[in-house]
């Protein structure tokens, strides 16, 4: 019989504040260990936290971008455990009343559309980060030694908690990177998964199609779709084999390691009243009012999924075009503003993003946030295109010039001298003595083979070195050969 594997993700985000949740210390990354932790942020004697209203801000944002009930009164936690880099003893967290229940977020898989529901998303704090003598690791760490880091501590996390909807490591992977491109769309965290920004734990159990739930493991801080796939892909094995040779899943916690590519016990499972969640005594309840959700809704973006539409409707694209422009709210503002400076067909400008702009973006690994080629001077290449002074083959020379950093399209059409030859006059002349010179060629196409058509085609692209106006040129070609 075959297996169903059942997926379901928590995600860490870690808000874009200036300062951290409960006190005024920087919220930055890379400073060096232990500067910017203050006495709220290790809980020193006498020192009393305050939550930071930016912070709740950016909760709203997500609340109203996947359709959450926002509750309008909701309670900061403490969740007591003992670890290293959490000096407190606990974590400020929410529990029995998140700021956020339920929404949802649609996905994109080949076979179609799938809407994952969401099941609650909550604010608490991080923790610091422990440090081990490894590749990578602080420098000043001696042979043999660990080291704490406490920057990390008390900066603002929103965990977002998905049911367990998700069937297979590809499904997971496509939601956690919807969800991804979400958080950054609409500001409210900086999505850099090399720096922790936005770490998944993807709670995974195997079952019988149609039977109940299996025994779940949660596999920690996956900090890229990469490892997410892999871990999933790897801990479902792993369950399906100790299954099938008679023994039992057992709840807990694994860790995964990249270079073995495999998952590794942790610890056992926690419940949640293992860890003795109680109100803090030292915060006030988080009060929603009506204006605060309105405030926040009005200074919100166009959402993913209605500029997805408006794409769609305004500009006459097909789904799947408006999906691949629609990735980042980046890629989107550049669409636009290509359309506004080309003055181009829209298929036009979604082609070329979709395709040469894309392709060199990927090959140099940049994002289109940082593309050295603006939507003005890519602008003004389609234009060179609509026009007719450039083929689609010349365009494409011109295009590597402007990344290479050669200038303006202009000026490089006339530093290499490939403004297209469009001339009928001219074309005619160079296609009569591409006839004279290849009669065996003439007389195969009009023996019905149309492989010799192409070859003439490319004789007379050859005498004008690529620059001849391919559409004149095939029809001038048949034209002189029906005669």
């Amino acid at each position: 019989m075959s297996w169903e594997i059942v997926i379901g993700i928590e995600t860490h985000a870690q808000l874009a504040t200036r300062s951290k949740i409960f006190s005024g210390a920087a919220n930055a990354f890379g400073a060096a260990p232990n500067t910017q932790a203050s006495a709220v942020d290790i809980a020193l004697p006498g020192v009393l936290p305050v939550l930071n209203r930016a912070a709740v801000e950016l909760a709203l944002r997500l609340g109203i971008a996947i359709g959450a009930t926002i509750n309008r009164r909701s309670i900061m936690a403490r969740k007591n455990y003992f670890y290293p880099d959490l000096p407190k003893g606990y974590q400020i967290s929410q529990y029995e009343v998140p700021i956020l229940a339920g929404g949802s977020l649609a996905i994109v898989l080949p076979a179609g559309e799938k809407t994952v529901r969401i099941t609650r998303a909550h604010l608490e704090e991080d923790a610091g980060k422990s440090l081990h003598e490894m590749p990578g690791s602080h420098a000043a760490l001696g042979h043999g030694m660990s080291g704490i880091d406490l920057n990390r501590a008390g900066t603002p996390l929103l965990e977002i908690v998905s049911e367990p909807d998700l069937r297979g490591a590809q499904e997971a992977v496509a939601y956690a990177r919807a969800l991804h491109a979400l958080v950054v769309w609409i500001g409210i965290c900086d999505g850099n998964m090399q720096e922790g920004s936005f770490r998944c734990d993807a709670n995974v159990s195997v079952r019988r199609p149609g039977g109940p739930l299996g025994t779940r493991s949660e596999t920690k801080n996956l900090n890229s779709f990469r490892f997410i796939e892999r871990a999933i892909e790897f801990e479902a094995r792993r369950q399906i084999a100790l299954i099938e040779d008679g023994g039992s899943v057992v709840q807990e916690t694994r860790l995964y390691d990249p270079e073995r590519d495999e998952t590794r016990a942790m610890r056992s499972k926690e419940d949640a009243h293992d860890y003795r969640y109680f109100p803090d005594p030292d915060l006030l309840p988080v009060v929603v009012r009506e204006e605060d959700i309105e405030a926040v809704r009005r200074a919100m973006p166009e959402l993913p999924e209605a500029r997805r539409m408006r794409f769609r409707r305004e500009y006459a694209l097909p789904a799947a075009e408006a999906a691949k422009l629609t990735v980042s709210r980046a890629a989107a503002d550049y669409f636009e503003a290509l359309v506004k400076a080309s003055g181009a067909e829209p298929r036009l400008a979604a082609n070329w993003q979709s395709g040469e702009l894309a392709a060199a973006l990927n090959r140099d690994a940049r994002d289109v946030a940082t593309c050295p080629i603006t939507p003005q001077a890519l602008g003004a290449l389609l234009r060179r295109i609509a026009d007719g002074t450039l083929s689609g083959k010349l365009a494409k020379e011109v295009f590597d010039a402007m990344w290479a950093g050669e200038g303006a399209p202009d000026a490089i059409i006339e530093k290499r001298g490939l403004r297209q030859i469009s001339d009928a006059g001219e074309i005619e002349r160079l296609v009569d003595e591409v006839l004279a010179a290849n009669a065996k060629q003439v007389a195969d196409y009009r023996a019905g083979k149309d492989k010799a058509f192409n070859a003439l085609v490319g004789q007379v692209m050859k005498a004008t070195g690529g620059k001849a106006n391919p559409a004149q040129v095939n029809e001038i070609l048949r034209r002189k050969i029906s005669r």
